[in-house]
């Protein structure tokens, strides 16, 4: 039996604060009809400019997915993205009043939160299932890469390796499926470095940052733990792994693959399975 395009079953409603531009913004999820897709509506801007939220549309990835279409767009949307992928919701209207999706506590636990609250609603109309049959390797510098290899069940593995003691080298694995997002992947949070995020606010960047909206490590211990899981910082790099790939739609049944990688690598492969390989 082919499962049906789903949206959701009423409106979300989520206030909060951009991660890089520090500014207030809201964030209204809507239902819409089956096929549409999952897309931004800037509000604040004259015209309210459509982004669509695919990886024809991306124009940058430093520190983050940036979406633009004529003029208008949107930055860091991919916990949101990943949270409505991965709890199955096909097609989404997202309006939003500034040029930045409120970081929250930085994971993607409050948006899952809103989607199990007000449930899902299923169209009368397929969703398109694809498998991936052909292995994709995208390699870059330092031994980082991304990779996809055909598999019989979807899942999302990320590796990542930092200076840092506290953080090490961890890995990160999900057999995908709403349940287990929910509960294991959704509450990792933003992390970093305090010496980075230090360089970074006196830079003018990360002004929506602090204690609230990460977890920030020293050379040797975590200044605002305890930490969700052992792991987290390796599932919260799983967590934007998914969000970045959410800009497919259909994302091939494979096993997705990520080693010490970013938005750009992520994008890449994303851009790649978009052009068939």
């Amino acid at each position: 039996m082919v499962d049906p395009r789903k949206t959701l079953a009423d409106d979300v409603v989520i206030p909060g604060r951009g991660l890089h531009t520090g500014k207030p913004v809201e964030v209204r999820i809507r239902p819409v009809g089956p096929g549409e897709g999952r897309f931004f509506v800037r509000m604040d801007l004259p015209g309210e400019p459509v982004i669509r939220a695919r990886a024809a549309f991306v124009t940058d990835t430093t520190r983050s997915t940036m979406l633009a279409n004529e003029g208008a767009s949107v930055r860091t949307p991919e916990h949101l993205l990943a949270a409505l992928a991965r709890m199955g919701v096909d097609d989404a209207r997202i309006e939003i009043t500034g040029p930045e999706v409120p970081i929250l506590d930085g994971s993607a636990l409050p948006w899952a939160e809103a989607i199990a609250r007000v449930g899902l609603s299923a169209a009368y109309a397929p969703r398109l299932e694809t498998v991936l049959e052909t292995p994709i390797w995208v390699p870059s510098n330092g031994g980082a890469f991304v990779a996809a290899i055909p598999a019989p069940e979807l899942r999302f593995s990320c590796g990542i390796v930092f200076d840092a003691a506290p953080i090490g080298e961890q890995w990160a694995s999900l057999l995908a499926s709403p349940e287990r997002f929910f509960a294991e992947v959704a509450p990792a949070r933003t992390f970093g470095v305090l010496a980075d995020v230090e360089a970074m606010q006196a830079r003018g960047l990360c002004a929506g940052g602090s204690l609230d909206t990460a977890i920030v490590c020293d050379g040797t211990k975590w200044l605002n733990g305890p930490l969700r899981f052992p792991d987290e910082p390796a599932r919260h790099k799983l967590l934007d792994f998914m969000g970045d790939l959410a800009l497919l739609d259909p994302l091939p049944r494979a096993h997705y693959l990520a080693f010490k990688a970013g938005h750009a690598l992520h994008v890449r492969l994303a851009q790649r399975l978009s052009e068939g390989g």
